[in-house]
């Protein structure tokens, strides 16, 4: 099982971190201990994350108060077993940065086959959308890091 999973997208601060804390929640809720960490390929570096998404966790019973953005760099995607992407260009921005990456990144709907879009500046519904397809893509990544 990978232990040290890192989750990956823009801006650190609505969609990476949101699969971060949920498929920690998720592996750790069947008994597995995990690292998750989350990182962006263009961080709003240190910014928490975004209101809307801390909201619609935090009813979830989620506290990201705690996160704070922090910028993709080759020693996290180096500390990572498994790299989990929102979208394919994502992936391809890891593997610029380090192509040894290939074999460890996949979009965390890979499973689901889809891509996670960017709901920043785009409202409640997107927010919302992204979440349900966040929590669905974890769904089949914790029974295969787990079972």
């Amino acid at each position: 099982m990978f232990k040290r999973v890192l989750t990956v997208c823009t801006g650190n601060i609505c969609r990476s971190p949101a699969a971060e804390f949920l498929l920690r929640r998720r592996i750790e809720e069947v008994g597995r201990p995990v690292e998750a960490h989350s990182a962006g390929i263009g961080a709003l570096v240190n910014h928490p994350a975004e209101e809307t998404t801390r909201t619609m966790l935090q009813a979830r019973g989620v506290d990201l108060s705690v996160h704070r953005a922090s910028q993709l760099t080759p020693e996290r995607l180096r500390w990572a077993e498994l790299i989990l992407v929102m979208e394919k260009h994502h992936r391809d921005a890891v593997l610029a940065m380090d192509p040894t990456a290939r074999g460890k990144t996949f979009l965390l709907g890979h499973w689901t086959q889809t891509e996670i879009p960017d709901p920043y500046r785009r409202g409640d519904a997107a927010h919302a959308e992204a979440l349900r397809l966040i929590e669905a893509a974890v769904e089949p990544w914790v029974h295969k890091l787990c079972c």
